[in-house]
């Protein structure tokens, strides 16, 4: 069937999630696993959003909103944005497929960092658009090289902040300087998957900067701090210009009721999160302090993974790690060959993980 299947998609390497408890528990026969390879929120969502879900899910023989009504209106209030500046996803990477499907075609060229989330590449080769790498500098964006790597073809430009998988991110006046004498038929894609991590002054105000620039699409997720993974819902802010496109090609129903219903939840319940960001920076403490007195070298994040350089094969530790119970993310996939990324979990999930890599490194 190779022969009449689209050429973009045949050259692209499928993207290889980190494996869930269950399917390690089978393999190995163990029960104490733990997963630290995806950045999920190891607490899960509060009472009050299991309980929106548990009320919605009598309801679901029906279909959901296809506008996210509720959602909306409340997400909307709480940026200080128009609702016609919204656009929701079945995760934040349907957005990222629907920019591109919509803006980029065969011939135009995407402007990425390297290493960078492995969906901007593939979203830019199922569109037909040639991926530009641009190499990380000391594991941040390299603004300037990618701005000087702009060409006529170049149609959109992606940049993580925080970045996946070093954990760095670009500041307010990197950002400005970036954006100033850029194209704007260049379309600038913005992650922000996990800002809600980040408590640096410096950390862009990338709401604001659509005011001036209409050429941004910022996307955020309730898939990292929220805890909503298993549910997948992702939301996208631009100028209604730009929502009205990727409206035309969204499916009518592509968030769920319950997950809808759940994001709602989130956002009443400021408190339970503002804990959970305080958890998860004592604990990226707590793993700073062991790698230090190991000896193992890793990059600071603002985020709540980190990425580690275990000073021999990647992919070797990684297995020796899920023999041990352990979870971690491979990054040979990404070119890293001595490295891993480790999701910050709990207390006990840590102490775990750090005691099996100290037996190993």
């Amino acid at each position: 069937m190779k022969s009449i299947a689209n050429k973009n998609i045949l050259g692209i390497r499928p993207y290889v999630p980190g494996k869930p408890i269950e399917e390690v528990q089978r393999e190995l026969g163990i029960d104490a696993v733990i997963k630290l390879a995806s950045n999920e929120n190891p607490y899960g969502p509060s009472a009050n959003v299991l309980k929106a879900i548990a009320k919605a899910a009598k309801n679901v023989n029906r279909y959901p909103d296809g506008n996210c009504f509720y959602l909306r209106r409340a997400l909307a209030k709480r940026l200080g944005v128009a609702e016609g500046e919204l656009i929701f996803g079945n995760g934040s990477d349907e957005i990222i497929l629907l920019a591109l499907r919509a803006f980029a075609q065969a011939g135009d060229e995407v402007i990425l960092a390297q290493p960078s989330f492995l969906m901007y590449e593939i979203a830019a080769k199922i569109s037909g658009a040639k991926p530009n790498f641009v190499p990380l500098k000391n594991f941040c964006y390299d603004l300037t090289a990618m701005k000087a790597a702009v060409n006529s073809k170049t149609k959109m430009i992606f940049i993580g902040n925080p970045d996946n998988p070093a954990g760095t991110y670009v500041s307010q006046s990197q950002l400005e300087h970036f954006l100033k004498g850029l194209r704007k038929n260049i379309l600038v894609f913005i992650d922000e998957a996990y800002f809600e991590f980040v408590h640096k002054p410096d950390y862009p105000d990338s709401i604001a900067l659509l005011k001036t620039h209409k050429n941004i699409i910022v996307i955020r997720t309730f898939s990292k701090m929220y805890g909503l993974a298993g549910l997948r819902v992702g939301y996208g802010i631009a100028h209604q210009e730009i929502v009205d496109i990727l409206n035309r090609i969204r499916e009518p129903f592509n968030v769920n009721s319950l997950a809808q219903a759940a994001a709602l939840a989130c956002l009443r319940d400021k408190d339970y999160y503002r804990q959970i960001a305080r958890k998860i920076e004592k604990e990226r403490q707590f793993l700073y302090q062991s790698f230090k007195k190991m000896g193992v070298e890793f990059t600071e994040t603002v985020t709540n993974f980190l990425l580690v350089e275990v000073g021999q094969n990647g992919t070797e530790v990684a297995r020796k790690l899920l023999s041990r119970g352990v979870i971690v993310r491979d990054m040979s996939f990404w070119g890293l060959n001595n490295f891993i990324r480790v999701t910050i979990g709990t207390h006990q999930e840590n102490q775990k993980f750090i005691h099996a890599l100290r037996g190993i490194v």
